[in-house]
């Protein structure tokens, strides 16, 4: 198991470096430079305002060197002014530069729209949004567990089929409808329904049953209908092998049998599929936030990308890559554990 996670480790931040290096390249493309440039001064700067915008700044050089200076490797970029442009933010007031200011230090830029160190930033964001997932969670698995195994029980059922026409339904609509309804008919006064929010955006400073219900529903539903059919496929294949069939025989009640010899294997599939879901959310939650305009991770990758931040951009592609990989190998040795068939070295 040691070798095996080593391995898995190794291959992961070799991932997450190429991966970085990839969205970096990305994000700093000529085009986008000049975007930036323009956006920083004015939209009618000439190309020679824009070409001494990008010298000044220290955006001329090679890419390489500029990734080794956002990633920490590289000492930072001096201007002819003398002066550290990169890492002079991140010094306090009265302090030496550091020579070395990148991602490695724990530095990833100053924000072009907020105005703010992106670290800091970044925190904030991503615990909205954890408190998000967290909750869409507590509501997603469980009934999507239910339903499948429910379905998964008695093939061909009538509660197989009620059960797994519901599953389709919800997998079929996308979260942009389903929001949308939820708001028409339970925070719309048109409908008279106004028992919810339209809103989370009161849920940053508290998170409420009014103003959290409908963005939890809008994810869970969308994700329980996957993780409930992988389920009841995983369920209906164990109740029809030979150790239930003996089991059966041997005269041990359906509960137990479902209980105690299904459930587990019938779980193993659905496990991988819901640790799936954590990069899913992550990026999923960005249509919800927009509509319920609440200021998580999504809606700020969101403003990153509209108003050509690079910094945050950069931050928020590379924490996606991160979470990616860590819920991959989570899943893999989650998948170890709940199979005693599979062996690692």
């Amino acid at each position: 198991m040691a070798a095996f996670l080593i391995r898995r480790v190794a291959t992961m931040l070799l991932t997450a470096l190429v991966l970085s290096f990839i969205v970096f390249l990305l994000t700093n493309l000529p085009a986008t430079l000049e975007v930036l440039a323009k956006f920083q001064g004015n939209n009618r700067m000439s190309d020679a305002d824009v070409a001494s915008y990008l010298a000044r700044n220290g955006y001329d050089r090679p890419v390489l060197v500029r990734y080794g200076e956002w990633l920490g490797v590289v000492p930072g970029f001096v201007n002819a002014a003398g002066e550290a442009l990169r890492c002079a933010p991140a010094a306090e007031p009265g302090e030496a530069v550091p020579r070395y200011c990148g991602v490695l230090q724990g530095y990833w830029g100053q924000s072009t729209v907020f105005k703010t160190d992106v670290g800091p930033l970044i925190a904030q964001r991503l615990g909205l949004t954890a408190k998000l997932m967290f909750w869409v969670m507590v509501v997603m698995v469980p009934l999507a567990l239910v339903t499948g195994v429910l379905a998964g029980m008695r093939e061909g059922s009538r509660a197989d089929r009620g059960l797994s026409a519901f599953s389709i339904l919800t997998t079929a609509t996308p979260e942009y409808v389903s929001g949308i309804i939820f708001i028409a008919v339970f925070a719309s006064s048109a409908v008279g329904l106004k028992w919810f929010k339209g809103t989370a955006t009161s849920a940053a400073d508290g998170i409420t049953f009014e103003n959290f219900t409908l963005p939890v529903l809008t994810i869970a539903l969308f994700g329980a209908g996957y993780i409930a059919r992988m389920t009841r496929a995983s369920m209906t294949e164990v109740m029809t092998a030979q150790y239930i069939r003996t089991a059966r025989l041997k005269g041990v009640s359906f509960r137990n049998v479902v209980l105690k010899h299904a459930l587990r294997n019938a779980l193993i599939a659905p496990f991988t599929v819901i640790m799936l879901q954590f990069p899913w959310l992550l990026n999923g939650v960005v249509i919800v936030e927009i509509l319920f305009n609440f200021k998580g991770f999504g809606w700020t990758l969101v403003q990153a990308a509209g108003n050509n931040d690079i910094e945050l951009l950069l931050a928020c592609s590379v924490v996606a890559v991160v979470v990616v990989l860590v819920t991959q190998l989570i899943s893999d040795i989650g998948y170890v554990f709940l199979n005693p068939r599979i062996r690692v070295t």
